[in-house]
Order: structure tokens, then sequence, then C-alpha cells
């Protein structure tokens, strides 16, 4: 934070390389389970401008499409799944519409909108969700698009703002998760920061736009205000996508939504999610 000319340089080049529209981020690929070194160097370069990349492969029927996104992980240097509670035992999480049950009480599997977040920000620091893979194997009959946009460009537009809203936003009680109690699902609540840098020198963001089952300190409530108003004002660092079966976000974890839908039973929408405490080797 002291250092202006290092911050200087890393910011014009993010803001220099940022791509200007959701066609910068696709990637035409044949396989997601045989990446070309082409495909492969293509990905990467998205991810290294933006944190993020869209791949279009195109339906493949009969196929098991979780075998084949873990493959994808693996090939991208992901290994350590984040096996949330609601995910299946292979770590890799089906999300669809469910009418009843467990899953049925929370908003990924249901067809309401889901606010700005990142994802796992209820983990403690140490199994921090670095990398976010999801893979469209049926869409939604209406709606149910996805908006994102970069967190290094979140936070460069904040410490530009101000940049004791970013200090706010580092200090180790800016924002608490209150703990949840239900059986099966239980789990403590969790204190930490908004921004942190990585081991490897990467920026983390830990996020949720949620107003309830969230406490942001009195320092840091400002910056908060801050987030909100730049993530829902018009901006071009906002990128809008629906993915079509056979295409999957692979990513850093940046920031995103989902609109509501509308879903048909007959052909219901399924997109597969794997959660990873690593970023994406070599972005």
């Amino acid at each position: 934070m002291d250092d202006r000319e290092a911050y200087g340089r890393w910011r014009d080049g993010r803001l220099a390389a940022a791509p200007t529209c959701v066609a910068g981020l696709v990637v035409e690929v044949g396989d997601i389970t045989a990446l070309t070194p082409a495909e492969h160097r293509a990905l990467l370069e998205r991810l290294r401008r933006s944190n993020m990349a869209v791949y279009a492969e195109g339906p493949k029927p009969g196929r098991d499409h979780k075998a084949a996104l873990k493959a994808l992980g693996e090939r991208l240097g992901l290994v350590s799944l984040d096996a949330n509670a609601l995910a299946d035992d292979d770590g890799i999480t089906p999300l669809t519409v469910h009418r009843e049950g467990a899953r049925s009480r929370y908003i990924p599997y249901t067809e309401r909108p889901i606010a700005w977040h990142t994802d796992g920000y209820y983990n403690p620091p140490d199994r921090n969700v670095r990398a976010l893979l999801l893979h469209c194997a049926g869409k939604a009959a209406d709606g149910g698009a996805n908006r994102l946009m970069d967190h290094d460009i979140l936070y460069i537009l904040l410490r530009d703002e101000d940049p004791e809203l970013v200090r706010a936003l580092m200090a180790p009680d800016a924002m608490t998760i209150p703990g949840n109690d239900e059986e099966g699902l239980a789990r403590p609540a969790t204190v930490g920061p908004v921004f942190s840098v990585g081991p490897d020198g990467s920026l983390h963001m830990r996020y949720t736009a949620r107003s309830r089952h969230v406490i942001w300190s009195e320092r840091a409530a400002p910056a908060a205000a801050s987030i909100r108003r730049l993530l829902d004002g018009p901006s071009p660092h906002v990128f809008e996508h629906v993915l079509e079966p056979g295409q999957g976000l692979v990513s850093n974890n940046p920031l995103h939504t989902r609109e509501p839908f509308r879903d048909d039973p007959a052909m219901p929408r399924l997109l597969y999610r794997a959660r990873y405490h690593q970023r994406v080797v070599e972005t």
C-alpha cells in the first residue's frame, strides 16, 4: 500500500490489458478433456488479463460432464477441490433447481437471482476459494445470465478513489459471516479481510453483497457501500453472458452474479461447479 510506484506499474498494466467485451473472454476448444497446447495458452492468456475465460466446445451428448470438468481442472493445475457441504461426494456440485430437500433452501438451487459475490466467502482464510470452474450441461428456458467483474479491476477503482477504502477492506476484521447451526450444514462464524494477498503475490477477494447474514466492521462499512455503488452502476468492466450447453467459465474466482431464470422441468438448467483452493497455474 505504501509503494505507489509499484502500484502504478501494476495498475497501468492491468487496465491496458483488460478486455473490453465478452467476446474477448471466449476461447473455442475441441474438447476440454484434451486441450491442445494452443487452446491451453489461449485460456491462460485471458486469465492473465482478466482472471477469467469462457471456453466453447459445443454439446457432447452422453459424456460424463463431471469427469470432463475435473480433467479440465487437472490440466489447469487445479487439484485441491473445496468440498463444501452441499457438493457431491466427488467435490463437484450439480447446480439445478431443487423443489424439496436441503438444497431447496439455498438460492443457488432455486430460480432466484444471486447477488454479487465471490465463491466461498464464508470459508476460513486457510480454505479460500481461489479458482472456480463452471460447465453448462443445460441452459434455462429463459434468463439465468451471469455478470462478471475482475476483482483486480474493482480493487484499482477503489484504490484510485481513496486508498483508505482498500486499507479498511484489508483489515483482518473487515467482514464477518455469522455461523450456521443447521444440522448437517453447521459451520462457525468466519471473520476476515475482503482483500488479501496470497503467497504467490496474487490478489484475492472475499465478498458478498448480501445485506443479511453479513456484518461489516465500522471502518469497512463505507468501503462496502463503495463496492456496491461500483458494481451496481454502469461499467465497461462488467460483462454479462449466458452460458450455452458446452460452454463454461474458467476463473480465479472473480466477482459474479446470476440473474433470475425460468426453468423447464422437461429440460432443466444444469451447471456443474468446481471450486479449488489454488489459482489456475501460470496465471
